[in-house]
């Protein structure tokens, strides 16, 4: 790897090995969909996202679509002003450019590189860009109750089953009630909150796959087109045919 983690040209469908690492990193994918799956749940990360890994947590990688990857590691006094747990962020203009500059050709062959002060400010301006940004809602939490492993694991197999939180809760033994509190208390979300955020990583895995917006909607559960787009928006700020058209041509990954 190089020093700032570089950059990963991977075929859809590649999985790194489950690792951890002494050093935080931000992932980002000039083209294509990625998936990192943490201890603490999934976060998809499409063209206009960066995802944060915390030092020491296990995770491992998944690319959906033929993905630009690009690492950056931060050292531990940059660590300190994001958050210490596994995060989303929307990649501003300014985000991306930075990313896309620690992680090009200047940092590797034969290419004159940036000199550790100049990568050192690039740091700064990257982390200072990403504190003023909101986390986002794509990352989906994993939980560990049994009961709502149970419940999750039936969703994950079927993102497009509709049944309600009673009849899941029938086929798992366990009462609205309960499952209601725990989706709560443990996960920070109502049961419906967390199924449109596990429909909407489906979705993106599909789209990234080559899937079409109304066969992609039907797939995850929507019952027309229209409402699967409305949801998408909301949650991934565009709608799902021009995300098809920025992760396929986002004029930047082949930098």
């Amino acid at each position: 790897m190089w020093p700032s983690g570089g950059r990963h040209l991977w075929p859809s469908g590649e999985t790194s090995k489950t690792q951890s690492h002494t050093r935080g990193h931000l992932v980002y994918a000039a083209s294509g969909v990625l998936a990192v799956h943490t201890e603490r749940g999934t976060s998809i990360v499409p063209a206009n996202r960066v995802a944060w890994t915390p030092a020491g947590f296990t995770h491992h990688h998944r690319a959906h679509g033929d993905t630009d990857m690009r690492i950056v590691f931060l050292t531990p006094s940059l660590a300190r002003l994001v958050p210490d747990h596994p995060a989303v962020f929307l990649a501003s203009g300014l985000a991306r450019e930075v990313l896309l500059a620690l992680t090009g050709p200047r940092n590797h062959d034969d290419a004159p590189g940036y000199s550790r002060s100049a990568r050192a400010r690039l740091l700064r301006v990257l982390v200072d860009d990403l504190c003023e940004a909101d986390e986002q809602p794509l990352h989906l939490p994993e939980p560990q109750d049994d009961r709502l492993q149970a419940l999750a694991r039936l969703l994950h197999e079927n993102p497009a089953d509709n049944a309600t939180l009673a009849e899941l809760g029938a086929t798992i033994g366990a009462s609205t009630r309960t499952l209601s509190r725990l989706f709560r208390s443990e996960l920070g979300m109502t049961f419906y909150e967390w199924r449109t955020q596990l429909r909407i990583h489906h979705s993106l895995v599909l789209l990234a796959d080559g899937h079409d917006t109304i066969r992609t909607a039907y797939a995850c559960g929507w019952a027309n087109p229209s409402s699967f787009i409305a949801a998408f928006t909301d949650i991934v700020g565009t709608t799902p045919g021009r995300h098809r058209a920025m992760r396929g041509n986002t004029g930047i990954g082949g930098r």
